[in-house]
């Protein structure tokens, strides 16, 4: 074996250590830490973002309310499912578009494409999410016989 292919070798077998997830070396510290990382993350969204906090609010209201409409743990899962789901792709949406605020804070055409195109995003989530909620509620109700 040459000196290069050792070295990638080594190198490979040298990730994975650091990627172990035992304890010591980086797995319950590092998912602390990027739990507290997400929480930071959420907290600054939902101070700064009138979509978030709506979505929030929604949640709020949702999960409760899911509990009455929902006639079996699977119909559950999806009404709730869909909301998180929701909240997941806002919050993609608000990154991306921070991010590109961030490279060129002027009108960038290329930069108003990309923004719509995660809009977008949060669109088909929006309409997922209301498909999987009137279905369960038609459902719940008997209109759907």
């Amino acid at each position: 074996m040459n000196e290069t292919s050792r070295q990638a070798r080594d190198s490979v077998a040298g990730n994975r250590k650091r990627q172990a997830a035992l304890p010591g070396q980086g797995g319950l510290k590092r998912i602390i830490s990027a739990s507290s990382n997400s929480m930071r993350g959420l907290k600054n969204a939902i101070g700064t973002e009138a979509a978030v906090q709506q979505e929030m609010a929604v949640l709020a209201v949702g999960v409760p309310l899911s509990f009455f409409i929902a006639g079996n743990p699977w119909i559950w899962l999806a009404m709730v499912g869909s909301l998180f789901f929701i909240l997941t792709v806002e919050l993609l949406n608000t990154a991306i578009e921070r991010l590109c605020n961030h490279v060129t804070p002027e009108h960038h055409e290329a930069i108003r494409v990309t923004k719509d195109i995660a809009s977008a995003a949060v669109f088909f989530a929006l309409s997922l999410g209301g498909l999987i909620w009137v279905v369960a509620i038609v459902e719940r109700f008997g209109w759907l016989r």
